[in-house]
């Protein structure tokens, strides 16, 4: 841990996060990577409507299939590159999610296998804002403050500040 002098002769540690950080970043981006090329990979599937595609959404209930599959293309599309740029990451996190909550709602009702299709989009949602959390630090330091400690008051083996020693 780093030490930096101030100006009332107090110690105060400084963070040395520069290879930890460019490790999230680096695992951060890696992850987006990830669950990018997939949902990119899932949007293009729907957008042509393959065979399997509108096989799976008629026995899901749906009719008629294909220009509801180019509607689901377009959705997770649209929201998968609001996602992919960090300055619109958030709002694109946010609507994945409900994109994946609304599909884990149908396949819920249709009675499907929960390992292989119901937890998947959990896994994808999990994976999703473990990569943003991880490549914005801004936002992970805005949901998970590290100065707890400070807000709490002084501890017992930490140093005192003026307005709280006795006189």
């Amino acid at each position: 841990m780093n030490l930096a002098a101030q100006p009332d002769g107090l110690a105060q540690s400084a963070p040395a996060a520069a290879p930890a950080r460019r490790g999230a970043l680096v695992t951060g981006r890696i992850l987006s990577g990830l669950v990018i090329a997939f949902l990119l990979l899932d949007a293009g599937i729907k957008l042509v409507p393959l065979q399997p595609v509108t096989d799976t959404l008629q026995a899901l209930g749906f009719v008629p299939p294909d220009p509801l599959a180019r509607g689901l293309g377009v959705l997770p599309l649209l929201c998968t590159l609001l996602h992919t740029w960090l300055c619109t990451a958030l709002p694109g996190a946010l609507l994945l999610t409900g994109c994946l909550g609304g599909a884990t709602a149908i396949q819920l009702g249709a009675g499907t296998p929960v390992f292989s299709h119901l937890l998947f989009r959990a896994y994808l949602g999990g994976l999703l804002w473990a990569g943003l959390l991880l490549r914005d630090g801004t936002l992970s330091a805005a949901l998970f403050p590290r100065g707890r400690r400070q807000l709490r008051g002084p501890t017992r083996g930490s140093p005192t500040p003026a307005r709280h020693r006795a006189k």
